[in-house]
């Protein structure tokens, strides 16, 4: 009987190290991804911002007011995103990848104005500032014994909120109105950081023993990253608004 005892506790130990290897895999091909995204973002609103030739394709140079091609640049991340929720899952996992990654190129695009309107050291200190923000709540969301699933109707009727607020006051134009935005947005998408990241965990362990498990883990982790990276560049917008030096 201690015989059998030590071989179930044997079995139960390997087989947790390897739902733990699993995991770990997992988030690490999700932060992989979401890096690779952040710098194809970087990379593009770079190259376009600071050209003035190219900016002046969306954006007027001196007011940097949207043109037509702007607005459609401007929404057209949001009108991917609802896309990328419906066809993600009809695509193959390198489609998916390849279209995320198509995404942040676009975002890149919508982004680029930032680098004319702020001072590179600014761009540079709040991107610092958010990334050590965001690993810390990642990691909470990562290691947290609390259940955060309660808070996610409450924090997409926030970003709902956050969007319908935003596109009211681009005809406003008020700046108390865009100081409340910014600051429930740093509240707002603090909190997904460490929801997301628990749902990403979650969502892994459920999938990982069902037929065809491993496929379905590829398209979560694209997913996955798709949420923590849009988590990353809506907390960094917000916080540039408060931390940014204007040119």
């Amino acid at each position: 009987m201690a015989e059998f005892d030590t071989v179930r506790r044997t079995s139960a130990g390997a087989q947790t190290a390897a739902i733990d290897e699993g995991l770990r895999a997992h988030m690490n091909k999700v932060y992989g991804l979401m890096s690779v995204a952040m710098i194809v973002t970087g990379i593009v609103a770079w190259l376009v911002g600071s050209n003035d030739a190219l900016l002046s394709l969306f954006r007027d140079p001196v007011t940097l007011q949207p043109n037509i091609l702007g607005w459609v640049i401007m929404f057209a991340p949001l009108g991917m995103v609802f896309f990328m929720g419906s066809a993600v899952n009809r695509m193959s996992p390198s489609g998916a990848q390849l279209f995320f990654y198509g995404f942040a190129a676009v975002m890149g695009l919508s982004l680029s104005w930032i680098f004319a309107a702020f001072t590179g050291y600014s761009i540079a200190q709040t991107f610092f500032i958010t990334a050590i923000a965001f690993a810390g709540l990642s990691l909470y969301g990562y290691t947290t014994k609390k259940n955060l699933s309660g808070w996610g109707s409450f924090l997409i009727m926030g970003v709902i909120g956050l969007i319908v607020a935003s596109i009211v006051n681009i005809f406003l134009a008020s700046p108390a109105l865009m100081f409340a935005i910014s600051a429930i947005g740093v509240l707002i998408f603090a909190a997904l950081t460490a929801y997301d990241t628990q749902k990403i965990k979650n969502d892994y362990l459920q999938v990982r023993t069902q037929p065809g498990g491993e496929a379905m883990a590829e398209k979560l982790a694209i997913f996955g990253a798709l949420s923590l990276y849009l988590d990353f560049i809506n907390l960094f917008m917000f916080l540039l608004s408060f931390l940014g030096n204007r040119e």
